[in-house]
């Protein structure tokens, strides 16, 4: 149960849904979520009234294209299964939102079952 926020600069609806997509296939092809399993946030930023702030840290030169993709789910993934999220969302988001993968700055943060609860008020996982 990933829970997605993605911010970009200058998207439009389209993108946006592009890069909601590329983030959700490659959870759905790397980790096993599964396909119903969608709650994202989806925000674009016009460089005026919001922006996002970047620089080449550690060596990477983006530009405005710059998507940040932060993903909260339960822990137990691998390192090798996060490493290899990482590398998918990248690859779609180039495929689906023509996204250059040095401008994709992603993010995982895990927590505990009882972190959670799906609607209705209830830990449904507990």
């Amino acid at each position: 149960m990933p829970f997605v926020r993605i911010d970009a600069l200058r998207a439009d609806a389209e993108r946006l849904d592009a890069l909601g997509r590329a983030v959700h296939d490659a959870l759905v092809e790397t980790i096993g979520i599964p396909p119903d399993d969608r709650f994202q946030v989806l925000v674009g930023h016009d460089g005026t009234n919001s922006t996002l702030r970047y620089d080449t840290y550690p060596g990477v030169h983006r530009d405005d294209g710059i998507v940040y993709v932060v993903i909260t789910m339960r822990s137990g993934r691998t390192p090798a299964q996060k490493q290899a999220l990482y590398r998918r969302i990248a690859e779609l988001a180039q495929q689906y939102a023509g996204t250059e993968p040095r401008n994709m700055f992603i993010t995982v943060t895990e927590n505990e079952s009882a972190d959670w609860s799906l609607g209705n008020g209830v830990a449904q996982y507990l």
